[in-house]
């Protein structure tokens, strides 16, 4: 068999419900999985959940459950944001899972074997919020970020894994792959990062005050650390070290968001995997995080968006085509209540939605349902077509680039220019004509807006992919699962099918 295209997200940590940064993530990676899979790739799509650790078992103590069922409840929460998004994923990995756990036990003894790990104490400062020890070089003029919350000092005995003595490989590894992280500057910042030394990292936490982890198997008063059981996820749920692992691995993308890039993802896995002998994943796609008004969401704040509630108020693909539309993948972007109505109401209502009851409307009214022949080839239908011809590859272009936002308004370019097309003929005034020429630019003009249709839902189809179906049915096009064959704008391509019944796609919202 060969090679599948094999996209993950982070697997989100189990401390609370889901967010729309979390939502975001999902929303991207399946977005790259579904164009992968048009462009002809077989995709393996992972997200799943980190379900170990210390503020996991705090949580589940303070509510009086055990911190299984806690996990069990929270999983439920993000498995139902991917079905309320229509996330495509194949797997959903948990950490608390047997599969899991064997592999993250095999690899650390595998690592421990071979002289990779080794027992010390361990004196510093302790950041309970991120679960992460600290040395005196993480303070920032002084004090501690906020980001690392309450930080206390303090010694106890530890494993350790030696990362320090990888440095070297990685920063060589790093500027001969100028291209592993994606975009390129958050590469600077990994190698900005690797200009201090890197201390061994401590990879364990004794049992007397962690219980809820995976045991050390050479040592059973001791649990994994969360990073290094989290980040073996990616390898686990493709079966490491059974029949089948190299089909899959290593992953082409790892998408993440830029506080797990350093140190986690871009130096703790990497030399992970390297001191196991396993191969580095070929990419990182960073993203950056939903603000409000300046701010990283986050629960302290209480400035967290529910994700769920915005796909219950505008529908999931409006939220998903927002989410697309308004990151540059890599940037930050501030979330609005606001600017998601005003893209609801302009993009998706007047100018798609608008666009398709139009079609269905004049369809039953002046061609008994059904998708006309196009026989007038005048100006106004040679401009549309060659706007179609101009921009449908530089969509698939700016996708391949990870520019979804930009291929969203190349898109739309196309979509705005079938709404003028439609206002310069304006069939339901033809439609009055007694004139033979005339009803058949009526005619025509029918046939032009639903092969503009079938069009725009073809490219639509990775980030608004229920819609999109919907639009290819009504049009009486058939379901797209290549782009192979259906971008090449040929009017005759739907003469004589059914048109559908009226629908409104994208319902008023008041306010």
């Amino acid at each position: 068999m060969s090679k599948q295209f094999y996209i993950t997200t982070a697997i989100d940590y189990a401390n609370g419900s889901p967010h729309i940064g979390h939502a975001y993530e999902k929303v991207l990676t399946d977005v790259i999985a579904r164009h992968r899979r048009l462009s002809g790739d077989a995709v393996y799509f992972l997200t799943g959940l980190d379900e170990h650790g210390q503020k996991v078992q705090m949580t589940a103590n303070k509510e009086g459950i055990a911190p299984q069922e806690y996990c069990d409840a929270i999983a439920e929460k993000f498995q139902g944001l991917c079905s309320t998004l229509n996330i495509s994923n194949d797997d959903f990995i948990r950490t608390t899972q047997a599969r899991h756990k064997d592999v993250v036990r095999q690899i650390l003894q595998d690592l421990f074997d071979k002289g990779e790990i080794y027992r010390a104490d361990y004196k510093g400062f302790y950041s309970k919020r991120q679960e992460q020890f600290l040395q005196e070089k993480d303070k920032v003029d002084g004090e501690w970020p906020e980001i690392f919350g309450e930080v206390e000092e303090f010694s106890e005995p530890a494993y350790f894994f030696k990362l320090s003595q990888y440095q070297d490989w990685l920063i060589d590894f790093l500027k001969t792959n100028e291209d592993f992280v994606f975009p390129r500057f958050r590469q600077k910042q990994v190698l900005e990062f690797l200009k201090e030394p890197l201390n061994d990292l401590c990879i364990s936490r004794p049992k007397e005050r962690l219980e809820w982890g995976i045991p050390l198997p050479f040592d059973e008063d001791f649990v994994c650390y969360v990073w290094f059981d989290a980040l073996t996820n990616y390898i686990s749920a493709v079966g490491y070290g059974q029949d089948g692992f190299a089909e899959k691995w290593p992953a082409n993308f790892h998408v993440i968001g830029k506080d797990i890039l350093v140190p986690p993802h871009a130096v703790y896995w990497p030399i992970m995997l390297h001191a196991a002998g396993i191969p580095i994943p070929k990419q990182l796609l960073v993203h950056g995080w939903w603000n409000i008004s300046g701010e990283k969401m986050s629960k302290t704040l209480g400035n967290v968006v529910d994700p769920i509630q915005l796909a219950d108020q505008v529908g999931p693909d409006a939220v998903r085509y927002f989410f697309i539309r308004e990151m540059n993948v890599g940037q930050d972007s501030d979330f609005s209540a606001d600017l998601l109505l005003t893209r609801y109401k302009t993009d998706l209502g007047n100018d798609l939605g608008n666009l398709v009851s139009r079609q269905l409307n004049m369809g039953g009214r002046y061609a008994d349902g059904k998708v006309p022949a196009a026989t007038i080839d005048e100006e106004p239908e040679q401009e549309l077509k060659k706007v179609w011809d101009e921009n449908t590859a530089t969509v698939i272009e700016q996708y391949e680039g990870f520019q979804f936002h930009r291929g969203l308004d190349t898109a739309w370019v196309c979509i705005r220019a079938c709404n003028r097309y439609l206002e310069v003929r304006q069939p339901w005034k033809l439609a009055k004509s007694e004139d033979a020429t005339d009803k058949e630019r009526v005619l025509t003009s029918l046939a032009y807006v639903a092969e503009s249709l079938r069009l725009a839902a073809t490219l639509l189809t990775p980030v608004m992919p229920t819609i999109s179906a919907q639009i290819l049915e009504l049009v009486g096009a058939d379901s797209v699962t290549a782009y192979e064959g259906n971008l090449t704008f040929n009017v005759g391509t739907l003469e004589g099918r059914s048109l559908g019944e009226k629908t409104i796609l994208f319902p008023r919202i008041e306010g």
